[in-house]
């Protein structure tokens, strides 16, 4: 069964919870860190993208960025300040957007869960990635990015969780993005029962999104301890924030191509329509699995599959798995997503908007708009040992990085 901790986080002041507070490194770039982080010396940009405050084109692995990750983060824990909790505790975590909310609990999450496939993966990691966080987090001997979990929902914790959050919140406030972000601390006693619960009825967590936090993670725990150690000793947890399944949102990650592949507008339609229903439609959104939309010649389309979608296996029936197989491979050319340059992918968060903006500027050819993969589809593809195609799922609202950190 699955582990959730309690532990003794490390948090900043209520006062100064909104300037520590950062998006998680990966969802932003050296120049969009830098102009978030200006002003602000307390913010965790100094210390997920330490290279804002080195010199301009440094190699993002050098040593010295590492280093500097560490003296960012020491002088925040003696500026902001940030201190750890005397006790051991779980933290409730609200996230919302746009007037919807998601309430998860941030807890210890067990790397030996993690190698023994208790907590499942739907996606490939990368080495290079799993490199960096590794070195980032031996340099910080913290975890301070949360890995993001999702479980089945189970009664009991939702009852539980829901009692907390009738106290008064720790950390109450609203980011710069419109964001707002409440916390609440859990009583040792409650932290306790409620780790207790996770134990006892969820059999299995589900990386939504941190793989390469969840790999560095394990191999962390490794590198501390190669022949063994004490596993109940800190190295071998790290930092994870679990929702119940029916609190999570997921949106599309779309796809716009640079060229046609030798196609024109009027042949790549009568191409398409070998295998799908074409019609004009009226905008780009996509509700209903197993279709798309495409954005070309300043016109949206509606692409509905003649075959019999039903009898595809679990990752063949993933959208963007249909799109891959029976449009953009063979018609396009793009053999392998992950590394073609004609294919680049836009969040959903962006709005279909994006797309049209992208084609109509002339830097690519054409759009396509995609249904978000559902949280069951992603269950079922994890508990298959399954992997899903690059790009696949997006979350929102992002977990910011500083509020709670789990050092080791």
């Amino acid at each position: 069964m699955a582990q959730l901790l309690a532990f003794h986080g490390l948090l900043p002041t209520p006062e100064r919870a909104a300037e520590v507070s950062a998006v998680p490194y990966d969802v932003v770039n050296s120049e969009e860190a830098a102009i978030l982080a200006e002003g602000n010396p307390l913010s965790f940009l100094h210390v997920s993208r330490p290279e804002i405050d080195m010199e301009k084109g440094i190699d993002l692995y050098d040593d010295r960025v590492y280093a500097q990750s560490r003296t960012a983060f020491e002088r925040i824990c003696r500026e902001a300040p940030l201190s750890e909790d005397a006790g051991r505790h779980l933290y409730v975590y609200e996230l919302t957007m746009q007037g919807r909310s998601q309430t998860g609990v941030i807890g210890a999450a067990s790397a030996a869960e993690y190698r023994s496939g208790i907590i499942k993966k739907h996606e490939r990691t990368r080495q290079d990635k799993e490199d960096d966080r590794t070195r980032q987090v031996m340099a910080l001997r913290s975890h301070t990015g949360p890995a993001f979990f999702t479980y089945r929902d189970q009664k009991e914790i939702n009852d539980l969780v829901g009692a907390e959050k009738k106290n008064p919140a720790l950390f109450d406030f609203v980011a710069v993005d419109g964001v707002r972000h409440r916390l609440w601390r859990i009583g040792e006693e409650q932290s306790a029962k409620l780790s207790a619960l996770y134990e006892r009825l969820v059999p299995v967590f589900y990386i939504a999104d941190g793989h390469h936090r969840s790999a560095a993670a394990a191999r962390t725990a490794t590198e501390c301890a190669p022949s063994g150690g004490d596993p109940a000793a800190e190295y071998n947890f790290f930092l994870a924030v679990a929702f119940p399944a029916s609190e999570l949102a997921i949106m599309p990650y779309n796809r716009v191509v640079k060229d046609l592949h030798g196609f024109d507008e009027n042949s790549f339609v009568a191409a398409l329509e070998k295998e799908y229903f074409v019609s004009e439609c009226a905008d780009g959104e996509v509700k209903t699995l197993g279709r798309f939309k495409f954005y070309l010649g300043r016109k949206w389309r509606l692409a509905v599959p003649k075959f019999d979608v039903s009898r595809l296996g679990v990752i063949d029936a993933l959208d963007a798995s249909m799109l891959q197989n029976h449009v953009l491979a063979p018609l396009l050319g793009i053999g392998d997503p992950r590394t073609d340059k004609n294919i680049s992918f836009v969040g959903g968060i962006r709005g279909t908007k994006e797309l049209v903006n992208l084609v109509d500027s002339g830097k690519f050819a054409i759009a396509f708009s995609m249904p978000a993969v559902t949280v069951g589809q992603l269950m079922a593809i994890a508990d298959a040992g399954e992997i899903m195609p690059p790009k696949s799922t997006w979350f929102e609202p992002k977990l910011r990085d500083g509020l709670v950190s789990h050092n080791f």
